[in-house]
C-alpha cells in the first residue's frame, strides 16, 4: 500500500517553514487565460479544521491542465494542452522543481513534446523513471525518461491507438484519456475513450512502453472509458466510463483484467445529461468515488470483499462540472474541483464513506486537477 501512495504523492522530506504540522499542501492544474488562471497553483488544507488557504500561483505555464508529483523527488510534472511546441503540432510535458521551503515551482529545462495533440493526463511510474502521458487529440500515449535531477528527455516510446466506437459524436477516432502504472506488476494501463478499450503495456528499461503480451480489454460498446483507479491491495482496478456513466470493477489476475461488476454512477431516477469524469479509491480501500458532470455530484461506492462495487449514495458536489477531485492521503477529506463554476469544495469523509460538505471552498478559474503533497 505504501508504494501505491508514493506513486500518487511525494513524501515531503522537510517540514516547510511557512506551514504548521496539520497543513497539507496541494497543487492545482488549470486552464489558463489572459485574465484568469496563469499556471499551476498551490494551496493548503488544514487537516484539523478543513479550512483552505488562498491559492497562490506557484509556476507559470500555458494550460498545465493535469499534474503529477514524482514519488521520491521534489518535482511536479504538468501536461501542457497547447497546440504547438517548437514549431510542431503537438502538446507538451513540463517538469518543475518544488522549493522545499516555499513550495514554489521552478522550470527544469524546456518542455518536451507529449508525442501527440491534446495531452490530458500525466502520471509517473512507481520507480520514478518515466513520465507517461495520454494524448486525447492524438489518440496516443508516450513515455518520457526522467533524469536524476527530475528533468525530462524526449519521448522514447509513442504508441498510437487506432479504431473508433459507436458514438458518432464522441468516438469517431481513438482518444487516449489516461495512463497509469500498476505498482509491482511491471504493467501500464491506458483507457481510450474513443475505442472502448483498456490497453495494456509493459515498462521496459530500454524502450519504456512496450505493448504487453496480455491483450487489451474491451469495455461495452459506447462506454467511453476515461480514468483508471488502482486499489491499494494491487488486485483490483476501477475504470470510470464517461459516456455511459458507470464504474467498472476488474480483478487484476496477472494475465488479464477479469470484470467483476459494472455499477451506475447516477441515481436511477436521473433523466438529464451527465458525463462521468474522475474515479478514486479511498486510502483504506473500502470505498470508491466518482464524479458526475451534469448531475454535479460525487457518487459513493462500497468495495465488496471480492472487489466488486455496490452503490452507497451520492453527494452534491457543490458546483458545476466536477471534472476532478482528490482525497487527501490521510483519508479525511475530499476536494472537488469544478471547471465551470471555478471553485474547489471541501468534504469531510465519514467512517461509512459518506460525504458532508464543510462549507469551505476556494475560488480559482478553471481548475482541472488537484494533487496532494504529503508531509512527514
Amino acid at each position: 500500500m505504501r508504494h501505491f501512495l508514493l506513486a500518487t504523492v511525494w513524501v515531503w522530506l522537510m517540514t516547510m517553514s511557512n506551514t504548521n504540522a496539520a497543513a497539507m499542501p496541494f497543487y492545482i492544474g488549470t486552464y489558463t487565460s489572459p485574465t484568469g488562471s496563469q499556471g499551476v497553483y498551490r494551496a493548503m488544507l488544514d487537516l484539523e479544521t478543513g479550512e483552505l488557504s488562498k491559492p497562490e500561483l506557484s509556476g507559470s505555464a500555458k494550460n498545465p491542465s493535469f499534474v503529477a508529483i514524482h514519488p521520491t523527488k521534489p518535482v511536479l510534472y504538468a501536461a501542457l494542452e497547447i497546440g504547438e511546441l517548437n514549431g510542431q503540432k503537438t502538446g507538451g510535458v513540463a517538469a518543475f522543481s518544488i522549493d522545499r521551503q516555499t513550495g514554489a515551482l521552478r522550470p527544469l529545462g524546456e518542455p518536451q513534446s507529449s508525442g501527440g495533440q491534446g495531452p490530458c493526463y500525466v502520471s509517473i511510474d512507481a520507480s520514478g523513471r518515466f513520465a507517461m502521458v495520454a494524448n486525447y487529440g492524438g489518440g496516443s500515449v508516450a513515455a518520457l525518461p526522467i533524469g536524476d535531477d527530475g528533468s525530462l528527455s524526449s519521448a522514447v516510446a509513442v504508441d498510437k491507438h487506432s479504431g473508433s466506437g459507436p458514438n458518432p459524436k464522441r468516438q469517431q477516432a481513438a482518444f487516449a484519456h489516461s495512463i497509469v502504472a500498476a505498482p509491482g506488476t511491471g504493467y501500464v494501463l491506458s483507457a481510450d475513450l474513443g475505442t472502448d478499450k483498456i490497453y495494456v503495456y509493459q515498462l521496459d528499461a530500454d524502450h519504456a512502453l512496450v505493448p504487453a503480451k496480455i491483450p487489451s480489454v474491451s469495455t461495452d460498446p459506447g462506454d467511453g472509458p476515461r480514468h483508471i483507479a488502482l486499489h491499494p491491495n494491487g488486485k483490483f482496478v476501477y475504470v470510470v466510463t464517461e459516456l455511459t456513466n458507470h464504474v467498472i470493477a476488474y480483478e487484476w489476475t496477472g494475465d488479464t483484467l477479469k470484470r467483476l461488476s459494472k455499477t451506475p454512477t447516477l441515481p436511477a431516477d436521473f433523466t438529464g445529461n451527465s458525463t462521468s469524469a474522475e474515479v478514486a479509491v479511498h486510502p483504506n480501500g473500502k470505498f470508491v468515488y466518482s464524479s458526475n458532470r451534469g448531475h454535479d455530484s460525487i457518487a459513493i461506492f462500497k468495495v465488496e470483499a471480492n472487489g466488486a462495487l455496490t452503490t452507497a449514495g451520492h453527494a452534491p458536489s457543490g458546483g458545476n462540472g466536477p471534472r476532478h477531485f482528490a482525497i487527501d492521503p490521510t483519508g479525511q477529506y475530499l476536494l472537488a474541483a469544478h471547471q465551470k463554476t471555478n471553485n474547489i469544495v471541501v468534504f469531510k469523509i465519514a467512517d461509512d464513506g459518506s460525504l458532508a460538505s464543510t462549507g469551505e471552498s476556494l475560488s480559482l478559474e478553471a481548475p482541472v486537477c488537484v494533487k496532494f503533497v504529503q508531509q512527514e
